[in-house]
């Protein structure tokens, strides 16, 4: 599938079919994806938590809502070490577990999963919950799973998001043929 078309199928899935679990091989090649994303100065400061049993989601449930899915991933962050900028000491911890997240939530798209990243939970009761130790920060979580309902439609892009000059900042263009 056309990158451009995989991006436009993906949307974020807030209903799962709770009793059906994403199978092994999704999963590991979930995490493949996760492995191969770009991080800064490739430090790969990014740590996964992969919770696909009851008391797992039940823990995880006391600090996110994961919406049924069978399946989430904690993406965490190892901040002592990810890359800084060294002008102003900018961390990309976050951007790093970010783009790791997206990698994850692309690559369910392409295998016929939903997902939706959270980012709306309690650090704390994660890191306390799952014994994270204290240089990893859980970033982002992923709730991944077979969906229920229809799909968003993929012309939705259209009505929905900023055009693409929306984006540009003022002269961005300037030299562009």
């Amino acid at each position: 599938m056309d990158f451009l078309d995989l991006a436009k199928k993906r949307c974020s899935v807030r209903e799962y079919d709770a009793g059906r679990p994403v199978e092994d091989e999704k999963v590991e090649r979930i995490l493949e994806a996760a492995r191969v994303a770009p991080t800064a100065a490739n430090l790969q400061p990014v740590r996964l938590v992969v919770v696909n049993d009851e008391d797992g989601m039940r823990r995880l449930g006391q600090a996110a809502n994961v919406y049924g899915a069978p399946l989430a991933i904690i993406v965490c962050a190892d901040r002592e070490k990810a890359w800084r900028r060294p002008s102003d000491g900018k961390s990309t911890a976050d951007i790093d577990a970010s783009i790791a997240t997206d990698h994850m939530m692309m690559e369910a798209t392409d295998l016929g999963l939903g997902s939706v990243w959270i980012c709306w939970f309690d650090p704390a009761l994660i890191a306390e919950a799952f014994g994270l130790p204290d240089s990893f920060e859980p970033v982002n979580v992923l709730a991944i799973g077979y969906g229920v309902g229809p799909g968003k439609p993929t012309d939705r892009h259209d009505v929905e998001r900023l055009s693409p000059e929306s984006l540009l900042v003022d002269g961005s263009r300037a030299g562009m043929v």
